[in-house]
């Protein structure tokens, strides 16, 4: 299976791919609504970011503590009853005179269900599309990056339109038309593991995962160099107020190119070769960032530095071929959460950097620190790491 038309023809996918989307744009409109409302009430930019960005924070603690559910849970009735949770939690966040504590509690609920489910859906594709992997990963993470455009878009005008608990009321109508779409299209499968999902759970297969022969450069590798990155990204305000918006479209087309690049044109023996060294190409076109280019220049940079981030999709595919199968979902989602977190840190690490030198020094800076964590995680990269006795590995 090497083309989009081959991948749609699988029904399962096409369920999997709405759902997506129409949960990716309801988690665009929900944050825009809170950082709206929430500004409007504190006044505070901080618990404005926070609340747009407080579920993606809260999934380092699903992954410490719930990620044994998602193997150890059946899919299809998995996916469905957190859309649905996530559904009813975000109609109480559009409750009038709610308090903020109780607002971030509800928000931290709902980054702990977006945790599990998106292990879930990570483990589902390997079942849906088990010799696409890569085809059908990178279509969903161009999906994303085209709902993310669209579900601001349409949050603005939302916001404007219906006010901030409408648009949060329009979100979880979202989740809730996701549910459906994943209990009418998906197929009814067994859990993946046998046995209870628990925090003790969670913990044991994380220690198993992390002491597979390899993995933890590939988890290193996909969290750090990507999260050094979003921090530059997160300069690009303060680097250039105007042109801001320019720069994230570039860096927004990049990688798009970057998914449909890796996705559908490069054969497997490219991939294997090209793994270790792509997150070169996200970090170093941002080192002359140092010496202030002009606002063009600056954006077809961006430009070309975002296709590196297609090196995901291929450590991923290594993530997927080392992990015991049927701790697949488990091994994916900590990748999502460990990756998220990660740049959240960065995010505000580059922050405080900018506040002792300057936004243009900060993003060369920790360019070069992600082009020197990649330099140092290569030679654990160039070779495919020996699987543990008695796993086989499924993916090609």
């Amino acid at each position: 299976m090497r083309t989009y038309r081959q991948l749609f023809r699988a029904p399962e996918f096409t369920a999997l791919f709405l759902a997506t989307c129409l949960q990716c744009a309801a988690v665009t409109v929900i944050g825009l609504a809170l950082a709206t409302g929430v500004y409007a009430r504190t006044g505070s930019s901080f618990l404005a970011a926070v609340s747009m960005f407080g579920p993606s924070l809260a999934q380092l603690a699903g992954a410490t503590l719930l990620m044994s559910a998602a193997d150890r849970w059946p899919p299809r009735a998995a996916i469905t009853a957190l859309a649905l949770l996530t559904a009813a939690l975000t109609a109480l966040l559009a409750l009038p005179g709610l308090p903020l504590a109780g607002m971030f509690a509800v928000l931290l609920a709902i980054g702990l269900a977006a945790s599990v489910s998106g292990g879930v859906r990570a483990g589902l594709l390997t079942d849906v599309v088990p010799d696409a992997y890569l085809l059908g990963r990178s279509t969903l993470n161009i999906a994303n990056g085209v709902m993310q455009i669209v579900g601001f878009a349409t949050g603005g005008l939302l916001v404007t339109v219906l006010s901030p608990a409408g648009t949060l009321l329009t979100g979880a109508g979202l989740h809730l038309v996701a549910a459906l779409v994943v209990r009418v299209g998906l197929a009814r499968r067994a859990a993946r593991s046998a046995g209870r999902a628990s925090v003790a759970a969670t913990w044991r297969v994380n220690a198993r995962l992390w002491a597979i022969p390899g993995v933890r450069p590939v988890y290193v590798a996909l969290w750090l160099p990507n999260g050094l990155i979003v921090g530059c990204e997160a300069l690009f305000v303060p680097f250039a107020p105007s042109g801001a918006g320019l720069l994230l479209a570039g860096s927004a087309v990049g990688m798009l190119a970057g998914d449909v690049l890796a996705g559908r044109f490069l054969p497997p023996l490219w991939r294997h070769r090209l793994a270790p060294w792509l997150r070169l190409l996200l970090a170093v076109p941002f080192l002359p960032f140092a010496l202030h280019p002009s606002l063009r220049t600056a954006v077809a940079l961006a430009v070309v530095a975002a296709v590196g981030y297609c090196s995901t999709l291929l450590l991923q595919e290594r993530l997927v071929a080392m992990a015991p199968a049927e701790n697949r979902g488990q091994a994916l989602g900590l990748h999502s959460a460990g990756m998220l977190t990660m740049q959240a840190v960065c995010a505000a690490v580059a922050g405080a950097l900018a506040e002792l030198l300057s936004p243009a020094t900060t993003i060369t800076v920790l360019a070069a620190a992600s082009v020197v964590v990649t330099l140092a995680l290569a030679p654990f990269l160039r070779e495919p790491a020996p699987e543990a006795a008695g796993w086989r590995s499924e993916v090609s």
